[in-house]
């Protein structure tokens, strides 16, 4: 791929002799601060100080709106353009032509792998799915009703019990050998908190499977001897993989990030990031986006609908995103996958619904001068429901996938000299200087 943009080096070098001059009107002074990759250091605000008593000044920044809290080079996203690249290799060319595996090699390791290089790895991937039998005693301590994506995250934090040696972060080989075995053990897990919730018994790996292969056969395996996914499922769900493999500072990313910080062990901090992943606001949305289609109910609703969303009695879920201001790239590649899960699966009502509400949205004056676009999550949740799981197992699904992407962002995170222990500042807005009164006098 080539590219008639600048080299990182070129623009770093135009960068550092650019510089924002800043006048303080408190006090009259002014102050020239250093702009380095279209960015200024937030700590070189604190020499603007009224006096020097002065703590200095400081940014806020609620939800980090509008803060970089680190350099990268795992993914770019331009939500203007609607282009989503991982290590610059775009989304579209990635979930045509490559697998999950080799995604998740090119986002740990920062290159596309030889075919020398890809094999070792799905060997090693392949080989580290089993978990420790002591996992099946955790789960069995969980109620039949138990949220997998709770089950998920207590799993996977029990996995630093068991591998106490992932707390050396300073050791690359045991860094690599960490995100083999995240990537590995994600979908046993998975799939075992699926079963737990089913009452079924657990299926062991099967390493003549493929990744995505191997774990739809720890899900819906039964008496069979050996399970075959649908291979238009199979390709599917790998697809889905890599469109939830990374992006870029999102919450549960930054949950890997800030609790890694402290040099705890990644699987720790894994589980973390599958708590954030947990929220509605973050892995939950394509469930939302399903229980909307849901109470819309059929392609006849669909005006009374939109009407109540135009008058804010309503929320139009699975449209618009925080990054993107153009469509989602994911969304489109995302549609094509429903269309293929549904013809094995057989059709769905509610795609119907969602095909017949995108196209009034497109055209709508209203949802177009909001950008608002259909997302990935718009249709995720139409096809793991063609699947045939319940909605609590879409954020663990999302978790799969998106586990390569944590991996890489926590050992990018571990090499960079610039990061320290996560400590964001605060405004103070509580009271001061209060005396104690004993209880018998409040």
């Amino acid at each position: 791929m080539t590219t008639n943009s600048p080299s990182i080096e070129a623009r770093k070098a135009e960068s550092v002799s650019e510089t924002l001059t800043v006048t303080d009107n408190r006090t009259g002074k002014s102050y020239e601060l250093p702009i380095q990759e279209g960015t200024i250091k937030a700590i070189d605000l604190r020499q603007i100080r009224v006096d020097d008593e002065d703590f200095g000044l400081m940014t806020y920044d609620p939800a980090f709106m509008n803060t970089a809290s680190c350099r990268s080079a795992i993914t770019y996203i331009d939500g203007d353009r609607g282009i989503l690249e991982y290590r610059g290799y775009p989304i579209e060319q990635l979930a045509e032509k490559s697998t999950f595996l080799e995604t998740a090699y090119l986002l740990v390791n920062g290159k596309l792998p030889t075919r020398s290089e890809l094999d070792l790895w799905i060997h090693d991937v392949t080989h580290h799915t089993l978990v420790n039998e002591k996992i099946k005693t955790l789960i069995e301590g969980f109620r039949h009703d138990a949220h997998p994506m709770g089950v998920l995250a207590s799993m996977t934090a029990a996995l630093s019990t068991i591998y106490p040696d992932a707390r050396r972060v300073d050791d690359p080989e045991v860094r690599m050998l960490t995100m083999v075995r995240l990537i590995a053990k994600m979908p046993t897990l998975a799939a075992w908190a699926y079963r737990h919730m089913l009452g079924l018994p657990y299926i062991y790996p099967d390493n003549d499977l493929s990744f995505t292969g191997n774990f739809l056969s720890m899900m819906f395996r039964m008496v069979e001897p050996k399970y075959q996914a649908n291979k238009a499922v199979e390709e599917a769900l790998d697809v889905l993989f890599i469109l939830h493999a990374d992006h870029e500072q999102n919450c549960s990313a930054n949950a890997m990030r800030a609790v890694g910080s402290s040099r705890t062990d990644p699987y720790s901090a894994a589980a973390a990031a599958i708590g954030a992943l947990y929220g509605p606001l973050h892995g939950g949305a394509n469930e939302e986006a399903l229980r909307m289609l849901r109470q819309i109910g059929s392609v006849e609703n669909i005006p009374d609908f939109i009407k109540k969303v135009k008058s804010g009695e309503g929320r139009l879920m699975g449209f618009g995103h925080r990054v993107y201001k153009n469509f989602d790239p994911r969304g489109k590649i995302i549609k094509r996958m429903a269309d293929q899960v549904m013809d094995v699966t057989g059709g769905n009502p509610l795609l119907d619904v969602a095909v017949e509400l995108e196209r009034i949205a497109l055209e709508d004056e209203y949802f177009v001068d909001r950008k608002l676009y259909p997302n990935v999550d718009f249709y995720s949740g139409l096809i793991y429901e063609a699947l045939g799981l319940p909605a609590e197992m879409f954020p663990v699904l999302f978790a799969i996938g998106r586990t390569p992407g944590w991996a890489a962002q926590w050992n990018e995170m571990i090499q960079d000299s610039d990061q320290k222990i996560a400590r964001p500042r605060q405004v103070y807005t509580g009271g001061r200087e209060l005396d104690y009164a004993p209880i018998a006098s409040r």
